[in-house]
């Protein structure tokens, strides 16, 4: 056996012997409980909070957690006072203040409870300047020039919306604060403090316009966000020896095996034993977290999976979904797995993507409480407010949708959207049926009886439930899909931030509310009714954004044609969606809906786009290697193996033409591969010395890097089916996506 070999053929015989790792339920008395009798037992939520603190104290925290309002520091001291004995209780030694810096990562500094009194003996203290504030160095993260190394000071603040919770990691507990990260100057430098801006901008505004249809008493518009996190599992033995997974997380080799999705029985189908006993201890750990995971199941590709969890509000959803993220891993780890939700880790089938299902309901004190302005309503006047909340939607996402474009760019994005797995980069938006003829009808001026009620009855809009049940399919090709009561934004990677793409979505749809907002007030002056008036508002609106919708095939060449027709936009590569991020109308939607500065603003488009080079830069440096020593080697050795068997052959009398024509077309195509590996090199070089222009940086690897990665591989791929199994030293696709 080649000595190239032993590591993958040692990693197949351990994950053929890898035994099953079995977990329980907490129990009582040996009978294991219900998920609800211990369902957040990590999180000091709500209900600790109503039997721990005060019933004053309660009342002011629950208020502001519940309206978004900014908590009251004179209750601070009470809060963190409970907040460390439940802790301490529970057998946690540190605090840390849980923040999301622009990584797409968490970052988190553990301080301990432990003090020393006036005596200089040990005592555990948490105040409540600790619980609100915290001041990690700001110059460490990337903020797109906000913060310079000599500009460290930066502060941690607490997000009371959020519940406190433990981390469980290797025996040690310690206690995570959700918080929000800012600059010395307020500079917003995370992904949560746009996310909540949006959100309080979009409730005030969506307030106003019920108000002017005649819902009063609303004390809130929330988000709600629902995240189905697609992954792959694979074995860690395998892991190990891919450099690419390990240093880029997706294979930037591998030649595709005989079998891959075409059989379309991995979908649904039954999971595995391994896999079911890490997902259902990854669902033990989140449940303990309250994250409210209710769906799991196989996905389209082999290896590949999914777990949904309830619906909750945005920002909950957005730290939920991190902590999805980060057990999924650290649980896999466990079970000799390895955890992936790179966008793309294996060429030829599909790849992982992060469905965010987002909607608004009300918060208030009346009977409108609950209600979700998505969802149809059984009455005209309910009807007419969900068209136009539907008019905002479709408005926002009209006029911004190279904004959401931008939200979802990501190197690894590229090679997942339209791919016939997943949305094209072409924003468009997708109705129904049903819906579509309602809306059609109405912009067509098809309401001609003289008040908006009969108009509605007319066009069967007081049905809508009938058609939200009946009528709205489910397309699986379009990046943003109406699917009765939500909106599914599909297009977001497996591995982002959702935060920052729902940040862009919520801030299109508020400067679309405000201006349907202010059209209605001018018509409302002048109409027989303020249904009257929506009806018009509306009307003018869904003949604006007719471009946008479409109910067809999304992944064909035909509706690219199409979608250039109406002048929507097709950016394909990240650079140019980035830009998007750069124009005078994203500038002027936040400067407008004061949700990022124009500061805040420029510096997540460099923070972006300097992490998309870094991510392609890191691409070719490992490729680049992966080639000089395994793959070339590799190569060598059993073109060395041939011409030694052909030598012996000759001298022995035997005909050894087939070895020798072998030994030449191996020969050829390592000659091909030593050509593109020499290409790769000044490719490397050329895009290292545009290090200090960002831009013209990031074209060229787009486009001349990004070719050179493709033709490299193309090369090691014809190797690794030419050359003899024995001495190909990568853990082969059929091995990774087919364990036995």
């Amino acid at each position: 056996m080649s000595i190239s070999n032993r590591s993958r053929s040692a990693a197949m015989r351990e994950v053929t012997h890898r035994p099953v790792r079995i977990t329980t339920r907490p129990d009582s008395n040996g009978v294991q409980q219900p998920t609800s009798v211990w369902f957040g037992m990590n999180t000091f939520g709500l209900r600790d909070m109503r039997a721990k603190l005060p019933k004053d104290v309660y009342k002011k925290l629950a208020a502001s957690i519940r309206l978004g309002k900014k908590l009251d520091s004179d209750i601070a001291p009470v809060v963190a006072q409970v907040i460390k004995e439940w802790a301490l209780s529970r057998g946690v030694t540190h605090f840390t203040h849980w923040f999301q810096p622009q990584t797409g990562l968490t970052a988190e500094k553990h301080d301990a409870f432990l003090n020393f009194d006036e005596n200089k003996l040990p005592m555990e203290t948490f105040t409540g300047e600790q619980l609100i504030q915290s001041e990690p160095d700001a110059s460490s993260f990337p903020s797109g020039g906000l913060r310079a190394t000599w500009e460290a000071r930066g502060y941690t603040a607490w997000n009371p919306g959020s519940p406190v919770f433990i981390s469980e990691t290797g025996g040690v507990k310690y206690l995570c604060i959700p918080s929000v990260f800012i600059g010395y100057n307020g500079e917003a430098l995370d992904e949560m403090t746009p996310l909540l801006r949006s959100s309080d901008v979009l409730s005030a505004a969506t307030i106003k316009l019920l108000e002017l249809m005649g819902d009063t008493g609303v004390l809130r518009v929330n988000t709600t966000l629902g995240v189905e996190q697609e992954f792959f599992l694979i074995d860690r033995a395998h892991f190990a020896l891919r450099p690419d997974l390990v240093m880029a997380n997706r294979s930037l080799v591998g030649a595709p095996p005989p079998r891959g999705q075409q059989l379309e029985d991995h979908y649904f189908g039954g999971i595995p034993e391994r896999v079911q006993a890490c997902i259902s201890e990854v669902e033990h750990e989140l449940y303990k977290l309250g994250v409210p995971i209710v769906t799991r199941h196989n996905e389209v590709a082999p290896s590949q999976f999914e777990m949904a969890p309830i619906f909750e509000d945005s920002d909950i959803a957005v730290d939920h979904n991190h902590l999805t993220m980060a057990v999924l891993r650290k649980v896999a780890l466990r079970h000799g797995l390895q955890a992936i939700v790179h966008e793309k880790p294996f060429a030829g089938i599909n790849g992982s993507g992060k469905h965010c299902n987002w909607s608004l309901a009300i918060t208030s004190d009346n009977n409108l409480d609950g209600t979700n302005l998505l969802k149809p309503g059984k009455t005209p006047h309910q009807n007419l407010r969900f068209l136009i909340i539907l008019a905002a939607v479709l408005k926002g996402v009209h006029k911004h949708a190279g904004l959401l474009r931008a939200g979802i760019a990501t190197s690894g994005n590229e090679h997942r959207l339209g791919a016939n797995e997943a949305p094209p980069a072409i924003i468009s938006a997708f109705l129904g049926k049903g819906l579509t003829q309602v809306i059609e009808d109405i912009a067509g001026g098809k309401t001609s009886p003289a008040n908006a009620e009969q108009a509605m009855l007319k066009l069967g809009v007081a049905k809508l439930p009938e058609v939200e049940q009946d009528n709205t399919d489910r397309n699986r090709t379009s990046p943003f899909a109406f699917t009765g009561a939500k909106f599914e934004f599909r297009a977001v990677g497996g591995s982002q931030s959702i935060a920052f793409p729902v940040m862009l979505l919520q801030a299109g749809v508020a400067e679309a509310v405000i201006e349907l907002t202010e059209a209605l007030a001018k018509e409302i002056k002048t109409a027989k009714s303020t249904d009257d008036a929506v009806l018009k508002v509306v009307r003018k609106a869904f003949k604006e954004t007719t471009a946008v919708r479409f109910e067809g095939n999304n992944y064909s060449d035909e509706w690219v044609v199409e979608a250039k027709s109406r002048g929507l936009l097709n950016l394909r590569r990240t650079p140019e969606a980035m830009a998007e991020l750069k124009t005078d109308s994203a500038k002027a939607l936040f400067k407008g809906t004061g949700i990022l500065t124009d500061v805040e603003l420029e510096s997540r488009y460099h923070v972006r786009l300097e992490r998309y080079v870094k991510d392609i830069l890191i691409e070719l440096h490992t490729l680049q290697q992966m080639i000089d020593t395994q793959v070339l080697p590799a190569s060598y050795a059993y073109l060395a193996q041939l011409a030694g068997t052909a030598g012996q052959g000759a001298a022995a009398g035997i005909n050894m033409q087939p070895v020798v024509d072998a030994a030449n077309a191996t020969s050829k195509l390592v000659a091909a591969a030593q050509k593109k590996r020499a290409e790769l090199a000044k490719v490397i070089t050329k895009a290292e010395a545009l290090h200090d222009d960002l831009d013209a940086q990031a074209v060229y690897l787009t486009s001349t890097g990004c070719d050179a990665l493709a033709e490299v591989r193309e090369t090691s791929d014809a190797l690794e089916l030419a050359i003899g199994d024995e001495f190909w030293p990568l853990p082969r696709y059929r091995e990774m996506l087919f364990p036995v």
